[in-house]
């Protein structure tokens, strides 16, 4: 299944946020323009169009996969991410629900070896 690339609506950015587990290591960043959060550089959840995904180990993601609407993570056909689940409407509007599969994607992520961040490298000056 794929997604086109439309903008998040804001009630999904609002969930997203409202949702997120309060962590002082989680790190926000936008990917493809769309909100996305970290811990040690890996990422664990975020928005896709008007979608919102985490990222699962196998058992969970397998779990989370039996769900009725739940499907992996496409952001192009034929580009499956595969630890990556989009969250079902059944669970998108449960707080508890939302809240706990959150916190499984944060101690998966937080368990991942940390990702040095890359220095960003300078742009040549173009020549004349």
């Amino acid at each position: 299944m794929s997604m086109e690339w439309v903008k998040a609506p804001q009630e999904m950015i609002d969930r997203f946020d409202a949702m997120l587990p309060k962590r002082p290591e989680i790190e926000r960043r936008k990917m493809f323009g769309y909100p996305n959060a970290l811990v040690n550089g890996n990422m664990f959840c975020g928005l896709f169009a008007d979608s919102m995904f985490v990222r699962l180990a196998e058992e969970q993601r397998h779990l989370l996969l039996a769900v009725e609407g739940a499907h992996m993570l496409e952001p192009m056909p034929g580009r499956a991410m595969r630890e990556y689940v989009v969250v079902p409407a059944s669970i998108l509007h449960d707080d508890t629900q939302l809240r706990s599969w959150m916190d499984h994607a944060f101690e998966f992520a937080l368990a991942l070896p940390p990702k040095e961040r890359k220095p960003r490298g300078k742009k040549k000056a173009k020549s004349s």
